[in-house]
């Protein structure tokens, strides 16, 4: 592994260019484009206020920045730095923005959802879309860019509507039998639209573009229900991760629970492999002062791997508060579709890693510190992750491995992503990020 210098950079805005030749990040209200193999600057351009949002075009041709606190988005070219474009979406205000598929329209969302405004960089038209829902994700693409479905809210009912990209005409309009949709998500395949309720009912539906409910499911109705969804990368599979504590798996002929995976407080070591982080302080002579900040970035870490019975470091959630932190919030399929991931917000410290194929629990990783941030890689079946410490860990089938950013200032790795093909980690921290480049033959 080879580590970059650090660079600036604000609110965690650092992207790759899809097309993987390029790292874009702001400083402010600076936006930089840099070329991903030297790290170099190749455009760098001003914007009106300070940026809370970018993103690229899906041809990596054009980058947005959006300025939520003045409802304005800018829009620059790669190719062409002189070109400009400013929308300004005035009183009505600003909550999001995003590219659709084709790189060529932008679809803003005004304050209070009132409504969502389509541009067009083609021919500069404007179209609106009434009554939005404001779910996440409310608004979610087909993968071959071809339909969008938007969640609705009309008259206190759900709806869905599916429009065509390319013109941007409404194809489908149906009610959903949900009481108060969370959330919408294609299947991979761009076959069926899974819709979500509220935590408060417990009820996940299948459609069709068409508006055909192929199948509903519930596990139970007897408390907070689902947390999050995940689709497999072949479409096969769903996951749904519940206030349980538990991921539910269903196929994709009968929709019906292929397994259960329960998050236990203790893990019996036999099949199960158990790696665990191990923190070594630094000797300090006698009489010496050290900083407790400065101890957390001077500390050596490595991994055991565990044998016999092994508790897992459990956090009770409190009751009286909102959002109690229990239940599966994160869970991701591995590119191959042959693992998946999951992370009990009552277990901060875990990571639980399964076999798709044998159905069973296979790896659980137990950190010194909460897990902020897990990324699968894009193109190999291994993941990242860091814990708001100086340290990077990568997990593949052939181990775990712990590698300390090297650095002369104090950097924190709170969030991180995967260069597109997989060979480079961009690691962000409170005020700086830092690139690590992954060599092809290495295997974590």
């Amino acid at each position: 592994m080879n580590f970059s210098e650090l660079f600036k950079q604000t609110n965690n805005l650092c992207k790759f260019s899809p097309n993987g030749l390029y790292l874009a990040n702001c400083v402010q209200y600076r936006l930089i484009v840099r070329d991903i193999k030297t790290l170099q600057i190749i455009q760098l351009y001003t914007c009106l206020d300070a940026v809370q949002f970018i993103q690229w075009s899906s041809d990596s041709m054009f980058i947005l920045c959006g300025m939520y606190k003045r409802g304005i988005i800018q829009v620059w070219s790669l190719e062409q730095p002189e070109w400009t474009c400013k929308i300004d979406e005035g009183s009505a205000g600003l909550t999001a923005v995003q590219w659709s598929p084709d790189g060529r329209h932008i679809l803003t969302t005004a304050d209070f959802n009132l409504r969502i405004t389509v541009w067009s960089l083609v021919n500069k038209s404007v179209s609106y879309i009434k009554y939005p829902k404001e779910a996440k994700p409310g608004i979610d693409f087909s993968k071959d860019g071809k339909y969008m479905a938007l969640a609705e809210r009309r008259d206190c009912k759900d709806f869905i509507s599916v429009f065509v990209c390319n013109t941007w005409q409404l194809v489908k309009h149906f009610e959903t039998d949900t009481r108060d949709l969370a959330g919408i998500s294609w299947s991979p395949d761009g076959r069926v639209l899974c819709v979500w309720d509220t935590p408060l009912e417990y009820k996940v539906l299948l459609y069709l573009a068409d508006g055909r409910c192929v199948a509903t499911y519930s596990a139970y109705d007897w408390a907070l229900g689902i947390k999050s969804v995940a689709w497999s990368p072949t479409s096969q599979f769903l996951a749904i991760g519940s206030f349980d504590e538990r991921v539910r798996i269903l196929n994709h002929v009968t929709w019906k629970t292929v397994v259960c995976h329960p998050h236990p407080t203790t893990v019996e070591n036999g099949a199960v492999v158990v790696y665990k982080e191990i923190e070594k302080k630094p000797p300090t002579l006698r009489g010496e002062l050290v900083a407790p900040d400065s101890m957390m970035f001077n500390i050596q870490s490595k991994y055991d791997v565990l044998q016999g019975s092994v508790a897992v470091p459990t956090i009770k959630p409190d009751p009286d508060k909102a959002n109690p932190k229990i239940g599966i919030s994160k869970l991701a399929f591995s590119c191959d579709n042959r693992y998946l991931y999951s992370k009990n917000d009552n277990m901060p410290c875990a990571l639980w890693i399964w076999d798709v194929h044998k159905l069973s629990h296979i790896v659980l990783l137990i950190q010194a510190r909460p897990i902020k941030c897990v990324e699968w890689d894009p193109c190999h079946p291994r993941l990242a992750l860091c814990t708001s410490n100086n340290k990077l860990y990568i997990w593949s089938p052939a181990g775990c491995v712990s590698v300390e950013v090297p650095s002369e200032a104090t950097f924190a790795v709170h969030s991180l992503s995967w260069h597109p093909d997989g060979n480079a980690i961009v690691m962000i921290g409170k005020d700086h990020m830092c690139m690590c480049f992954i060599d092809t033959d290495e295997e974590s």
